[in-house]
């Protein structure tokens, strides 16, 4: 398999919504992604499956033309794509730029698409897509107890810089904020693609990152 990440759409929320019931059903008030696809301040991407598509039709980037390409070509500007109705989402991840800062807000794969890194290549997603809209900062809180989650972020640079006590509605658990500060810095930049050239190999996956 392989899958593409582009920004998400109108049309996507629907699928969003029903990833997010399952991944987070016991944190209220869940998000309104109508009302945030019209937020200035939140950016959102999607991941994709290309070999698998909704309402019964398949389509996959060999029938499009469009061939599989290295996850070093990150911020793409290819064009090519199955229909954005089309397109099965397996993730998404997105986040608020506020004063300059990102401040990473949601991020869910579907259950049946987990362990197969399509979080990593979300999560990839989105520090590019941070540095393209000329934001340094990436801030995020992630669960006490979520180690794999911790590790993952502080294999991309991520440093624990502060701790919300009782953040989690649900069930009280206290947030670690977790933060970098420099995504721009050439040592932050020479790490990132040392990973996107090891998760590529890991996973061979093909992203395309798509205007709305």
């Amino acid at each position: 398999m392989s899958y593409y990440v582009r920004l998400m759409r109108q049309e996507d929320v629907s699928q969003i919504a029903v990833i997010d019931r399952d991944d987070f059903s016991t944190i209220l008030p869940q998000t309104n992604y109508q009302r945030e696809f019209k937020n200035p301040l939140a950016h959102y991407v999607v991941a994709c499956d290309n070999e698998k598509v909704i309402n019964g039709v398949e389509m996959t980037w060999k029938e499009t033309g469009q061939s599989a390409g290295l996850i070093s070509r990150l911020i793409f500007r290819n064009k090519v794509a199955p229909p954005s109705d089309r397109q099965y989402i397996t993730g998404f991840a997105g986040f608020w730029i506020i004063a300059g800062e990102t401040h990473i807000i949601n991020f869910a794969v579907r259950r049946s698409y987990r362990r197969k890194g399509i979080g990593e290549l979300l999560f990839i997603s989105l520090i590019d897509l941070a540095k393209e809209l000329k934001s340094l900062l990436i801030t995020l809180e992630v669960r006490a107890s979520n180690s794999a989650a911790r590790n993952l972020y502080r294999k991309y640079g991520f440093n624990k810089t502060g701790l919300r006590r009782g953040y989690y509605s649900n069930d009280k658990e206290d947030g670690v904020i977790m933060t970098v500060e420099n995504i721009e810095s050439v040592s932050f930049q020479k790490h990132l693609n040392y990973l996107k050239q090891a998760h590529s190999q890991k996973w061979g996956t093909a992203i395309y990152h798509i205007s709305r």
